[in-house]
């Protein structure tokens, strides 16, 4: 259960980067860096929310399920 929380705040943390970049893209104009920053941000917590993706199947936390199923 731990892990599916993990997950879960791993992807409210992606989404609150892309609002926070969209934020400084409209405010800034682009005249600085927090943009690239909340990027940077979104980068590292999607591959970190891979890496846990793939922890948690290996380790048989979590079982893919096809569509349909």
């Amino acid at each position: 259960m731990l892990i599916k929380i993990l997950i879960v705040a791993t992807l409210a943390a992606i989404i609150a980067s892309l609002a926070s970049g969209l934020f400084h893209l409209v405010r800034d104009e682009g005249k600085s860096n927090r943009m690239v920053n909340a990027l940077t941000v979104r980068i590292t917590l999607s591959v970190l929310l891979f890496i846990l993706l793939f922890v948690a199947w290996k380790g048989g936390l979590i079982q893919p399920r096809g569509l349909g199923r």
